[in-house]
């Protein structure tokens, strides 16, 4: 699975290996379904003057008959004002009968914070609703996972 080669260039071809109802999600945002995905990758060409991964290794584990856990570790590149800005970053992808269903960037490889994962859920539960909020807000101004016109 090819899967990260579009960095700031992303396609409506590079949104296939999404199952449609799949779900990603990072430190900063929340996205349910291919157009909010879209708009969440979209967005990065226009905060971003370039963002790539530079380096790169794919583990892959069998979970169950057809389904897997793809798991990319990472070094990302993304320059913002002429500035460079590296992040190191785990990408947790989660397969079922070939197709992503949940999508997770964990920046500098530690656990995104949510109910489950910080002490006390309630602050988690907040930090989730949070996420879910740049989505949305990032969804509209995307055009609402618009694919753009090249």
């Amino acid at each position: 699975m090819d899967c990260f080669r579009y960095g700031s260039c992303a396609t409506p071809r590079d949104f296939e290996i999404y199952a449609p109802d799949a779900t990603f999600e990072d430190p900063l945002m929340c996205a349910h379904g291919v157009k909010q995905i879209k708009s969440a990758f979209y967005s990065l060409s226009k905060i971003f003057s370039e963002s790539r991964i530079v380096d790169y290794s794919v583990k892959e584990n069998a979970i169950s008959a057809g389904k897997q856990e793809i798991l990319i570790d990472n070094k990302q590149q993304y320059k913002f004002m002429g500035r460079n800005i590296d992040m190191i970053s785990l990408i947790k992808l989660y397969v079922e009968n070939g197709r992503v269903v949940r999508h997770e960037d964990w920046w500098d490889k530690k656990p995104i914070w949510n109910r489950e994962t910080v002490k006390l859920p309630l602050v988690g539960r907040m930090l989730e609703m949070t996420r879910r909020g740049s989505m949305l807000v990032t969804h509209a101004l995307m055009g609402f996972g618009k694919d753009p016109t090249m």
